[in-house]
C-alpha cells in the first residue's frame, strides 16, 4: 500500500488555494491583489479551526498535481492504487493516468481535476475519459473540461477516480518523463548502474521514488530537466557519450509505454565499468534518428561520498587522500577547485608560489593532481588541518575532496 496524502482546509500540508474570481494561484502567506478576493491569507484559509468558518474554493495537492473544488470545510484523503487492467479490458479502456482513491468524511468536494499527459494543443485528449471505480463496478465519465494539464470532472461520490482511454486510440504523442536512478560501484569493484526510465508524465513522482527504493534500496535520484514529448508504442534507443568499451547500454532499444503506472522498471540500464564524472544521454526515435531528449548528467558527488563513506577508520588522513586521489582528479570541477585552492591558501596550508604553481596549470585534470599532491605532501599536521577547512564547508567541496572530516560522517 503506497502512502496516503492528505489535503485538508483545516491544515497546512500540501495547500495552494485559486482566487475564484481572477483565478491566480496562491500559496504560502500571498494573498490575491484581485478586489473581489475575500483578501484572507492563505495561511489564515489552511489553519481553519472554528466550526463557523466555511471555505470554498481550489486547492492543489503539490505531490500529485490533483486540484479539488471545495464546496465547503473539509478533509481530503487519498492515494494512488493499482489498476484493475483485466477491468478496464472488458470495457476496451486503458489507463491514462494513476488511479487514485479519494475520501473525504464531510462529502464537501464536488469536482475534480485529474492531471494528464496529453497534448491537447495538437488535437490530443479526444479519446479521454474519467474512471469512476466503484465497488459496484465501474462507470466512465466525459470530463466537463479539458485543459492543457488536466480533465475536470464533478463528483457526487468518491471512491477511485482516473483517467482513461479508448484502447484503440490513436498514438498521438504525450508528455513524457526521462527519469535517471544512478546505483554507485561499491568498493573495489568500480561497476556503476545508471537506469533510465520512461514514463508518462502525469506519475506521481513520490510513487516512483517509493517504487523504486523498494524494489533496489541503494540508489540516487539524480535530478535534471526530464521533460520530453514521446509517443506511445514507438520505439527508442539510447545512446552515450563516451560511447566505448566501458559503457555498455542495454536493451539496444526500447518500446515507450504510455501505461506505466504501477510497476517502475527501467526502459534502459547503462553500465559503467570505470570512474567516471558525467555522462551524455541521447534518447532518439529509432527510425529517424531524431533526438527526443539529450542531457549532460553529472554522476560523481555521490560516487566520491560512496566511497569515502566506506573508508575503513584505521586509515591515516595521508591513507585517505591516497585512497581518494583518481576520483579527485577525475571529478573536481573548476570552480569548487578554485573555492578549495583559496581556503588552503586563507589557512595556510599552501604557499602562495604553491598557488601560482597550480594556477599556471591550463588543464583541470593536472591542476587538481598538482593540489591534491602538494597537500599530501605536506605531512599528517597539514592534512589534518586541511580536514578542518573542509569540516562544516561546502558540502561539494567535501564530497570532492572526500576527507577525513567527510569520511567520519
Amino acid at each position: 500500500m503506497r502512502e496516503i496524502l492528505t489535503v485538508s482546509t483545516k491544515g497546512k500540508e500540501n495547500i495552494f488555494a485559486i482566487c475564484e474570481s481572477c483565478k491566480a494561484l496562491i500559496h504560502g502567506g500571498n494573498q490575491c491583489n484581485n478586489p473581489a478576493w475575500n483578501r484572507r491569507e492563505i495561511a489564515e484559509l489552511t489553519n481553519l479551526s472554528r466550526n463557523d468558518c466555511s471555505c470554498p474554493g481550489l486547492y492543489q495537492c503539490s505531490v500529485t498535481g490533483l486540484v479539488f473544488l471545495m464546496k465547503g470545510e473539509g478533509d481530503v484523503v487519498y492515494r494512488t492504487v493499482p489498476w484493475n487492467r483485466k477491468l478496464l479490458a472488458q470495457h476496451h479502456k486503458k489507463p491514462a493516468g494513476p488511479l487514485f482513491d479519494i475520501k473525504c468524511q464531510q462529502q464537501s468536494v464536488c469536482q475534480l481535476h485529474l492531471p494528464h499527459c496529453e497534448l491537447i494543443s495538437t488535437g490530443g485528449g479526444q479519446f479521454l475519459q474519467v474512471a469512476h471505480v466503484k465497488d459496484e463496478g465501474i462507470e466512465f465519465i466525459t470530463p466537463h473540461k479539458i485543459t492543457e494539464t488536466h480533465a475536470v470532472v464533478n463528483i457526487t461520490g468518491f471512491s477511485g477516480y482516473g483517467n482513461v482511454k479508448d484502447e484503440d486510440s490513436p498514438p498521438d504523442p504525450v508528455r513524457a518523463l526521462v527519469l535517471l536512478f544512478y546505483k554507485p560501484p561499491v568498493d573495489p569493484d568500480l561497476t556503476s548502474f545508471l537506469s533510465v526510465l520512461l514514463l508518462p508524465k502525469n506519475v506521481a513522482l513520490r510513487d516512483v521514488l517509493h517504487t523504486r527504493k523498494k524494489l533496489v534500496g541503494d540508489e540516487r535520484y539524480i535530478e535534471t530537466s526530464p521533460h520530453c514529448k514521446l509517443h506511445p508504442k514507438q520505439v527508442y534507443t539510447l545512446s552515450t557519450v563516451p560511447e566505448d568499451d566501458s559503457v555498455l547500454v542495454q536493451p539496444i532499444e526500447a518500446e515507450f509505454d504510455e501505461e506505466s503506472y504501477d510497476n517502475y522498471f527501467p526502459s534502459f540500464q547503462v553500465i559503467l565499468e570505470r570512474n567516471m564524472n558525467n555522462i551524455q544521454l541521447f534518447i532518439r526515435d529509432s527510425i529517424s534518428s531524431t533526438s527526443m531528449w539529450q542531457r549532460q548528467v553529472y554522476l560523481l558527488p555521490s560516487r566520491v561520498k560512496s566511497l569515502c563513506g566506506q573508508m575503513p577508520l584505521s586509515l591515516s588522513p595521508n591513507e585517505r587522500l591516497l585512497n581518494v586521489r583518481s576520483c579527485f582528479i577525475d571529478g573536481i570541477s573548476p570552480p569548487v577547485l578554485n573555492s578549495l585552492l583559496d581556503k588552503l591558501l586563507e589557512k595556510k596550508v599552501i604557499t602562495d608560489a604553491e598557488r601560482e604553481e597550480a594556477d599556471a596549470m591550463q588543464n583541470r585534470s593536472n591542476r587538481a593532481r598538482c593540489v591534491i599532491d602538494t597537500v599530501r605532501k605536506k605531512g599528517e599536521a597539514e592534512i589534518g588541518r586541511k580536514n578542518s577547512i573542509l569540516s562544516g564547508r561546502n558540502q561539494q567541496l567535501s564530497q570532492s575532496l572526500g576527507g577525513a572530516a567527510t569520511c567520519h560522517d
